[in-house]
């Protein structure tokens, strides 16, 4: 059908979109309600579209030509759950700080902590008070993401792994930081002053 068509044609030119995103595409095309969740549902079928979540899709087309691209894989992790910045390993491997393979985006919320298993792969978020939502930016690329600055990824990666740092040392920390074969020493000066900064209200010296 040609409608279909061009229906599909259209959601390939988006990086991702809602259900709502492709009704108000099918009406501007003159599709029914119906007629354009008959679509949606062959296309899922047909593997034409790939879910992310209840709501949320991206096609098949656009995710096989940006897959190898990093920068959409962390712009989707940003999409998926709002607000969210990517963080933990997953950040300290994109500033070369760990030499660990990692396959599961890691991403820091204030929501509750959820992990969605996709077809672009498994992301996982974790919840974290609000008053520690923050230290990331914006990083520009093909697409653009939040992510945490080197010395908020350890420290969050720790806040996790340490139990909010409950009864830990500095020291402590500091040999967990080596256990984990993550390279301080690499981190540029400033961001290992901000990691201690951050650490201090929390730890016992």
């Amino acid at each position: 059908m040609k409608s279909m068509s061009n229906l599909l044609e259209e959601l390939k030119l988006l990086p991702y979109f809602s259900k709502d995103s492709i009704r108000q595409l099918g009406m501007h095309l003159g599709l029914s309600m119906a007629t354009i969740d008959t679509y949606i549902s062959r296309f899922l079928k047909r593997k034409q579209l790939y879910q992310m979540r209840k709501g949320l899709y991206v096609s098949a087309d656009f995710f096989a030509k940006n897959r190898q691209d990093t920068s959409y894989i962390f712009f989707l992790a940003n999409i998926l759950r709002k607000p969210s910045y990517v963080s933990s390993w997953t950040a300290l491997q994109y500033y070369d700080l760990t030499t660990e393979a990692i396959r599961t985006v890691t991403s820091v919320t204030p929501k509750i902590t959820r992990t969605y298993q996709t077809k672009a792969g498994t992301f996982a978020y974790q919840s974290i008070n609000k008053k520690l939502f923050g230290n990331f930016s914006l990083v520009k690329g093909t697409f653009e993401f939040f992510m945490a600055s080197p010395a908020k990824a350890l420290f969050d990666l720790l806040y996790f792994r340490t139990h909010q740092f409950r009864g830990v040392s500095r020291r402590n920390v500091m040999a967990l930081i080596e256990e984990l074969r993550i390279d301080f020493d690499e981190m540029d000066a400033s961001e290992q002053k901000k990691f201690h900064a951050l650490l201090t209200p929390r730890v016992n010296e």
